[in-house]
């Protein structure tokens, strides 16, 4: 089996790409517009925007793993979330129908229910509050639109949570940073549910559906269970580190005031800032989604979600603290 790979330069697909690198009779492709630290060797140089490219790399490819995204919820012009993401899908699919390839896997994202629902499932109706989860479920439905006309394609959606493990520098990873650094400071309750995936379980259950779900069209919402509430993150860094962790406590609306401020300074001073009133109302929104499909469907996570924040807070806390 070939198996392109789109999108693997970054923290998830060098983690699948490692994956794929133990299991006999596999040959790996990694094409992204970013080169790889880690893959060089299989890494072709091309962006999901040429189509062109893109036709000429999936040659004799079996299944196409689609990472490539613009995710982070500030970038600009915003056209780039529909151009990547939703243009790069169309290109995507031409390029595989030119060379007869009929299997596809998506990364989209649990954005595209928007913040604060209850427990929503695949099931649940899309209400994307932002341009990121916006621009996921229009790709999805370029899919869907595909799919109607392509009914021996194989199309498999994966909608994870946040992402977070070993290596990986993104939103968990800062949060957890300034709790064990003692500067954290908790805006609101904290009793907010918030829905994670272990990158090892996640990189599983693609594997998973590559080898088990072979035909159809399929949705899964991915999050490992049970849920964590802040409070229960704040809890468990304290315990595996072996530290008592300070907290202080400030009210949610002055949280979001300080938010807009720092929206304003960011604008006057043409910068992108780490705090900003979207990431302080996603901090604070309940982010818990339904993942009974997934894990009802003969898939087993390899981690328990515990085990997972473990292994990362052990090797980017403790052991590399015991060694400064």
């Amino acid at each position: 089996m070939k198996i392109a790979v789109i999108g693997g330069s970054g923290f998830v697909g060098t983690r699948l790409i490692q994956g794929f690198e133990h299991l006999n009779g596999v040959d790996v492709i990694n094409i992204d517009k970013q080169p790889s630290r880690s893959y060089p060797s299989i890494t072709q140089i091309a962006n999901v925007l040429d189509k062109d490219a893109l036709a000429r790399l999936l040659k004799g490819v079996d299944v196409v793993v689609l990472l490539a995204a613009e995710h982070r919820d500030d970038v600009t012009p915003v056209s780039l979330y529909y151009d990547v993401n939703v243009q790069g899908m169309r290109n995507t699919l031409e390029a595989m129908e030119i060379n007869g390839v009929k299997r596809i896997v998506f990364t989209s994202s649990v954005a595209i229910y928007g913040l604060g629902k209850d427990n929503p499932n695949e099931d649940f109706p899309a209400a994307p509050f932002n341009h990121y989860g916006k621009s996921k479920w229009q790709t999805e439905q370029v899919l869907q639109d595909w799919y109607k006309d392509h009914k021996d394609w194989n199309i498999n959606i994966v909608r994870p949570s946040v992402i977070f493990g070993e290596g990986n520098r993104g939103n968990v990873f800062n949060l957890l940073n300034q709790i064990a650094s003692g500067k954290f400071m908790m805006i609101g309750k904290g009793d907010n549910y918030k829905s994670m995936s272990y990158i090892c379980n996640i990189i599983a259950f693609i594997e998973f559906l590559i080898w088990e779900r072979t035909m159809g069209y399929h949705i899964y919402n991915y999050s490992d269970k049970p849920d964590f509430t802040t409070n229960d993150l704040v809890y468990q860094t304290g315990r595996i580190l072996n530290k008592k962790i300070p907290t202080t406590r400030i009210p949610y609306w002055l949280g979001m005031l300080g938010g807009y401020g720092f929206d304003v300074l960011a604008f006057l001073l043409r910068r992108k800032l780490n705090i900003s009133s979207i990431r302080v109302k996603k901090f604070c929104a309940v982010t818990m989604y339904d993942s009974t499909k997934a894990m009802s469907s003969g898939f087993a996570p390899p981690y328990e979600l515990k085990e997972g924040l473990e292994r990362m807070l052990e090797e980017e806390f403790m052991m590399k603290g015991s060694t400064d």
